[in-house]
């Protein structure tokens, strides 16, 4: 019983301590980047990662640049009559997962992703080449929100 009860206390003790963090990291994000915040799907904890792994934004050029580093630029894999493209597995592999997991949470619940992806798919592209072309569209947008955004300027 007693070791039932340190191991409840060690975990709500832990549970406070992540609800702090979060707490931090969402007043820090919001300073930051408030802009980015609005972008459906994006919460504090992917905001974070993607001001983290995106570092100055001026070091990036074009979303094109953007896109590249974090391994969305597609690379063409076409072969005999068939045109297509395939995902990137260099680049930056955390921007590339925090990139990801807002385009599954915008294909869930965002009525314009839900729509694009359909789209494509209705293009005769797969699942997985109509997010990597919703990833591509959220670098563009990760990009130009942090080149508008006047606190990282």
């Amino acid at each position: 019983m007693r070791i039932a009860r340190d191991l409840l206390g060690r975990c709500r003790a832990l549970t406070r301590s992540i609800a702090e963090l979060e707490r931090q990291l969402d007043e820090r994000t919001r300073a930051l980047a408030p802009q980015l915040l609005e972008l459906a799907g994006c919460g504090p904890l992917s905001a974070a990662k993607l001001l983290c792994e995106i570092g100055p934004i001026e070091r990036f050029a074009s979303d094109a640049q953007l896109a590249r580093h974090a391994g969305l630029a597609p690379l063409d894999a076409s072969s005999g009559k068939h045109q297509r493209h395939r995902l990137d597995r260099g680049g930056n592999r955390q921007l590339n997962c925090a990139l990801h997991r807002i385009a599954v949470t915008q294909g869930r619940v965002h009525a314009p992703a839900r729509a694009y992806l359909e789209r494509k798919q209705n293009e005769r592209k797969s699942r997985r080449e109509a997010i990597r072309c919703l990833k591509r569209q959220l670098a563009r947008t990760v990009y130009t929100t942090l080149k508008s955004e006047p606190s990282l300027t």
